[in-house]
């Protein structure tokens, strides 16, 4: 049986690679499992405080692998929704809902649910060659792995409404130029700059950055009084940890903080 998904860790910092590079890392079962099986034990280990997710070969993600999917007319509907429910938002669920960084490094294409994946992310970053496309459109279908939620509040709803409607690509620079990711960088450094990226996050109040997820997961659903709310709520936990300790100690000491992650 094939590796879909290959798994490292190392100074903190998770690398999951889509190993599917033939079918320029498109989803079956196999790699959903594997995926999400990698996203657990990343989680799960103190060790690692950052991910990285990348895709193998010349692409990071084409979405759902459609010969799993090829459907001839004496065969009976398929229920996409059971597929979404089983695989796809568990897995966009766990990426936002970690309590931990998880950055994007897109290499290639990332086309349909592969490009919702990748924005689920907390920081994209893009290889010049790298590629956005809402491909739903094209075979008549909706786009899914939170798309619908992500992209308008990335670029707005007349972009993306327009993007989701006609299925155009999206060069890496005008993703970045639109606000759709982090940054646009070249081929041969991408690996490196999302791997550097991971290392400093992992030395950073780990704890305190799930925090910051969280705030920022609710925002755009909350209103004001219940923001304010959360965010006194998650003031107070953030003050208890040993890394506010140590960074207001590394503050009044006028020297580099230590922190723990925890």
């Amino acid at each position: 049986m094939e590796q879909t998904v290959l798994y490292s860790a190392e100074a903190g910092v998770a690398l999951i690679t889509l190993n599917r590079p033939q079918q320029l890392n498109s989803f079956n079962p196999e790699m959903h499992q594997a995926l999400m099986a990698s996203l657990k034990q990343a989680e799960a280990d103190p060790a690692v405080r950052a991910i990285v997710l990348i895709g193998a070969g010349r692409g990071f993600c084409a979405g759902q692998d459609l010969n799993d999917r090829n459907i001839s007319a004496d065969q009976p509907m398929p229920d996409l929704g059971e597929s979404i429910e089983r695989f796809y938002n568990p897995l966009v669920k766990k990426i936002t809902q970690l309590n931990k960084p998880v950055i994007a490094a897109v290499n290639g294409v990332a086309a349909g649910a592969g490009a919702n994946l990748a924005l689920a992310c907390d920081i994209v970053i893009a290889a010049q060659s790298a590629s956005f496309i809402q491909a739903f459109c094209k075979i008549g279908l909706v786009p899914d792995s939170g798309g619908t939620w992500i992209l308008p509040r990335l670029i707005g709803p007349a972009r993306a409404k327009a993007l989701m409607l006609q299925g155009n690509k999206v060069s890496a620079e005008q993703a970045a130029d639109w606000g759709m990711i982090w940054q646009c960088v070249a081929d041969d450094v991408l690996a490196s700059e999302a791997m550097a990226l991971g290392q400093q996050l992992a030395t950073q109040p780990t704890t305190g950055l799930g925090y910051i997820k969280q705030a920022l997961l609710h925002s755009s659903t909350n209103t004001l009084e219940e923001q304010l709310d959360l965010e006194r709520d998650l003031q107070r936990l953030a003050g208890r940890t040993e890394d506010y300790r140590e960074g207001v100690a590394a503050f009044f000491a006028k020297r580099q903080p230590t922190f723990k992650g925890y």
